[in-house]
């Protein structure tokens, strides 16, 4: 009987949640539609720039020409990426077209490309995401399982200003930018673990592929280096000889299920530095688990009290310099710019225009911005 009572209640809980996602989720698609209604149409000059090696692209393509030709827009252009041309170079192309708004159609890497070159113009940016993660999206709110309510997004008044990350070489002094990031720039595990993620997997079975790329990389050496960080009153923490297995930059720090930086938020001029050790083997990478449940649970940064052999360390500030032992992968945004040993991390505060569902709240009421040309 004890056996029976106690399958009951995990039943039981099992469906509130399950009821409460499905509310949860219900509420936002309300809530989206409203939004929705509520906007207004942006009659100016958009150009697509599209990642061609998505599942469906070309359908994708069409479906854009059938929305914009019911909506009435007309000045409406493709670019497509390719191998030697990265969506930076794409918006480029279309800034030289006179492009007010340039939409990238694509994954995160797609979105992260086309935003280092507008960050800084007063050119907005429309996300259409067809990716695997579209984690950027997500943290906007922008829809990722519906390409018509994306499509009303790009295309019609009400946006966000929101910071750029760069990461650097910072003994490369040939580089005239730095790598920008929307979402999370790191070194250590993650970037093994996405460099190693199996493409036909990804497909497949989506962000779940990195999950299993992690698994075959939780025993991989640790990492040794020395940090600076600079905060935003502009004192510096320098920590040297560091041991960790990985240290992220974020601007956004949602992901699917799990909130990997709580106090991230993409438009305050800072970035949210997380600095992750374990030890103890598998017990350890469990503990780390705990951590992230903990604090997604919680909304608040940092381990689980109850953490013995895991720490996840977290600091605000507006850069961050290390240096390495030896060179390492690094990643920015899921694209990898291979091994080196010296970094340095920067924001550019509120640099890029995001057209967004909702819209701040010192905008007007409409979210209505004028179209903005060189």
């Amino acid at each position: 009987m004890p056996v029976i009572i106690s399958l009951l209640i995990v039943v039981g809980v099992a469906a509130v949640c399950v009821a409460a996602f499905f509310g949860v989720l219900a509420y936002r698609h309300h809530k989206l539609a409203r939004q929705l209604d509520q906007r207004s149409d942006d009659q100016v000059h958009y150009v697509f720039v599209i990642n061609p090696s998505k599942p469906q692209a070309d359908q994708r393509k069409r479906h854009i020409r059938e929305f914009c030709e019911a909506k009435g827009l007309t000045q409406v252009d493709f670019i497509d990426t390719q191998l030697d041309k990265d969506g930076r170079v794409c918006a480029l192309e279309a800034l030289d077209r006179g492009a007010d708004v340039v939409v990238a159609v694509g994954g995160d890497g797609t979105v992260r490309t086309v935003a280092s070159a507008l960050s800084g113009t007063g050119h907005a940016l429309g996300i259409v995401p067809i990716g695997t993660g579209n984690l950027f999206a997500r943290n906007m709110d922008i829809p990722v399982d519906d390409i018509d309510a994306a499509l009303t997004v790009a295309t019609s008044h009400g946006s966000r200003q929101v910071d750029v990350g760069r990461l650097a070489d910072a003994d490369d002094e040939a580089a005239d930018h730095g790598h920008a990031f929307l979402i999370i720039a790191g070194i250590g595990f993650d970037a093994v673990m996405i460099d190693d993620t199996d493409p036909e997997l990804k497909k497949n079975i989506s962000w779940l592929a990195y999950f299993v790329s992690g698994v075959k990389n939780l025993f991989a050496p640790k990492y040794h280096g020395d940090v600076t960080i600079t905060s935003e009153d502009g004192s510096t923490h320098t920590t040297r000889g560091l041991s960790f297995r990985t240290f992220m930059a974020g601007n956004c720090g949602q992901i699917p299920m799990f909130s990997l930086m709580p106090d991230a938020v993409y438009d305050d001029g800072i970035l949210d530095f997380e600095i992750i050790d374990t030890s103890g083997g598998i017990f350890g990478w469990a503990n780390l688990f705990g951590d992230v449940v903990h604090q997604t649970i919680t909304g608040k940064p940092g381990s689980n009290p109850l953490s013995t052999n895991s720490t996840m360390d977290q600091i605000q500030g507006v850069s961050a310099e290390i240096t390495l032992e030896k060179p390492v992968l690094a990643q920015v945004d899921g694209d990898m710019l291979g091994r080196t040993r010296h970094l340095r991390f920067t924001v550019d505060r509120e640099a890029l225009c995001v057209r967004v569902p909702e819209v701040a709240p010192d905008m007007s009421a409409t979210g209505i911005i004028p179209p903005i040309r060189d």
